[in-house]
């Protein structure tokens, strides 16, 4: 459903945050102080305006009140004015509030004062680097809870040609790590049969503890030849 969305702050996250929202089709509101910021926006959000988004008068006569969500995106140097913007928004009786934190007792005062959700960019970005960096395979990571996360990964070349079964992946499998979905060119399996063969440019989207998902490749080693046609 179409939303009218403002996003404060358009550094290079704010930025990325608004463009996205508006190719998806969403109203956006952009706001900053900068006006070199402001004019690189011009054609990619609804619309880009320069205003001081820690008046409430400003955001008023933008006609903020009305609209679905309020996204604060300020950097990690304007955590005070991150703060104030999130309760004026909070004010101004605005459905649902994301707020940017720079660190967690940024982000726990945020809770406190009414954001609905909060993210963390930076913390965020260093554990997929922290869990990307170190292996070709692994494109990418998101972490569900401690030590818990989802990978996106290059099939091992141990596994090409096999099933997931008889890779030995699944709950079931003896490596402890599920595979929820496979990217097979420009579509998708989502929850693929223990019988889906692995084939080469397979991206498989794998769950599991991050011990595992690190190991994969050694375990693709430890798998037996496969029979000879």
């Amino acid at each position: 459903m179409k939303k009218q969305v403002c996003v404060i702050g358009l550094g290079r996250f704010g930025a990325t945050v608004a463009r996205e929202l508006y190719q998806a089709g969403h109203d956006i509101l952009a706001l900053d102080t900068d006006e070199a910021k402001i004019q690189e926006m011009l054609g990619q959000v609804t619309y880009a305006v320069r205003a001081d988004a820690t008046s409430e008068s400003v955001l008023r006569e933008m006609g903020v009140a009305d609209f679905d969500v309020g996204i604060v995106a300020l950097g990690s140097d304007n955590i005070q004015a991150s703060i104030l913007v999130t309760v004026l928004l909070k004010s101004l009786a605005i459905p649902f509030i994301i707020s940017r934190a720079a660190n967690e007792l940024h982000g726990e005062t945020l809770e406190r004062i009414g954001a609905d959700k909060v993210v963390y960019p930076e913390m965020e970005s260093a554990r997929r680097v922290a869990h990307v960096d170190f292996n070709a395979g692994i494109l990418d990571y998101m972490e569900l809870a401690p030590n818990v996360g989802i990978s996106k990964v290059r099939p091992p070349e141990g596994m090409l040609g096999r099933t997931l079964d008889a890779a030995e992946l699944g709950s079931q499998g003896k490596f402890g790590v599920s595979v929820l979905a496979i990217r097979r060119g420009r579509s998708y399996i989502l929850n693929p049969s223990k019988f889906e063969e692995i084939a080469p440019g397979d991206i498989l989207l794998v769950a599991g503890k991050n011990e595992q998902i690190s190991k994969l490749y050694g375990f693709a080693q430890e798998l037996p030849p496969l029979a000879a046609d």
